[in-house]
């Protein structure tokens, strides 16, 4: 699907809060996550396919081309703590302080998510938020004003990539974009921290 977009392909470097992102129009990506579409992207972590995260047909995209089921929620990514808190119920101030200090990327799992899709969520209603640290992602999020998802770009059941040249040619061909930066780093990458907060305030952590 991804060769079928000429607007996105070939166009000039942006430079924007003074970045260059190469051949990437932010633009041009947050058009098309406006309409439903789907990116295969580098983050602060690894490889990521990524959408509008307030769009149902879009996730559902993103389900379907990971062949992930659904009962397996998917993260997303802000740029900002003060984003998260229109996302969620409540920030636990011990998460707040986590938040402002912790020098890894760090997903946290919130108990109450809102303003979010159904099929983005479990039963449970909670919700894997990361303040994401990468300049690209952070510019795409502000100029959509909204979050986006975030998950591995990989099948279901297949090892995430450590790097673009380990991304499946299935993903690659199954977005609607495929972002040119970071294309030639083969620095490996690692997935974040998780954290949760139990019933007693006490900070979980389920990958370190």
């Amino acid at each position: 699907m991804s060769q079928h977009l000429p607007k996105a392909q070939g166009i000039n470097p942006t430079n924007l809060s003074g970045f260059m992102f190469e051949n990437d129009s932010i633009e041009d990506i947050t058009n098309l996550l406006k309409t439903d579409g789907i990116l295969l992207m580098p983050t602060d972590t690894i490889w990521g396919i990524g959408c509008d995260a307030t769009n149902p047909a879009a996730i559902k995209k993103v389900f379907d081309l990971k062949q992930r089921d659904y009962n397996k929620p998917l993260s997303i990514l802000v740029d900002s703590i003060e984003l998260i808190k229109d996302y969620v119920v409540e920030i636990h101030p011990r998460v707040e302080t986590l938040l402002m200090h912790h020098t890894r990327p760090l997903t946290v799992i919130y108990p109450e998510a809102r303003n979010l899709p159904d099929n983005l969520l479990p039963s449970n209603r909670s919700i894997a938020i990361r303040v994401v640290q990468d300049a690209f992602c952070q510019e795409i999020i502000r100029q959509l004003g909204k979050p986006i998802v975030s998950t591995s770009a990989n099948i279901a059941g297949q090892p995430f990539p450590a790097h673009f040249g380990e991304v499946s040619s299935a993903i690659i061909q199954g977005v609607d974009y495929v972002v040119k930066r970071g294309q030639n780093e083969k620095k490996i990458s690692e997935p974040s921290v998780i954290v949760r907060i139990d019933g007693d305030g006490e900070l979980v952590f389920i990958r370190e």
